[in-house]
């Protein structure tokens, strides 16, 4: 089966079961695959592109549980450098950097808590008007932007639990 590209954009705010609902709707347009391995059918949805010309984008399918499920990736960026080059991150490696911002400037992790809080709550966040930066870890950009889709990863493959609640009792605990 051929590899599909689709270039999305999301214009639902405000409201995360609008939000949930508008990704399910995008991904109930794949064409179905004709059996596993090769004859699957398999998606890059670029959905962010970052100030500095990454993307992030999903991929479909995620090969971590069945329906509606992705995986959150960003070009050019191995989450792992330790050890096997891996282009997505893990909650606890998103968890752990936000850990060390906190260390470095509570003040400027204070303001980023805020727009994090913004995301969660599926408000849309203008990059060009924040003007915070750490020198450890990761650009705020790319994590509140990482932390978006993973909010919505989470209330896809949860909602009948707690959705993106899970992973912002992780953040909150910080």
């Amino acid at each position: 089966m051929p590899e599909y590209t689709v270039n999305y954009e999301l214009k639902v705010y405000d409201d995360r079961n609008n939000v949930r609902m508008a990704i399910v709707d995008e991904l109930s347009k794949e064409i179905p695959g004709k059996g596993k391995r090769e004859l699957a059918s398999r998606y890059t949805y670029y959905v962010e592109t970052l100030q500095n010309g990454k993307r992030i984008y999903l991929r479909r399918p995620a090969n971590l549980h069945n329906g509606f499920d992705f995986r959150v990736c960003v070009e050019d960026i191995n989450f792992n450098p330790d050890g096997k080059k891996r282009n997505y991150p893990k909650h606890d490696e998103i968890i752990e950097d936000l850990k060390n911002k906190k260390a470095e400037n509570q003040k400027l992790y204070n303001d980023l808590y805020k727009i994090i809080e913004k995301t969660y709550l599926c408000k849309k966040i203008v990059f060009k008007e924040i003007n915070i930066s750490f020198r450890s870890g990761y650009s705020v950009e790319l994590i509140v932007k990482i932390l978006k889709w993973l909010f919505i990863e989470q209330d896809i493959r949860y909602w009948n639990y707690s959705g993106r609640e899970m992973l912002w009792e992780k953040i909150n605990g910080i």
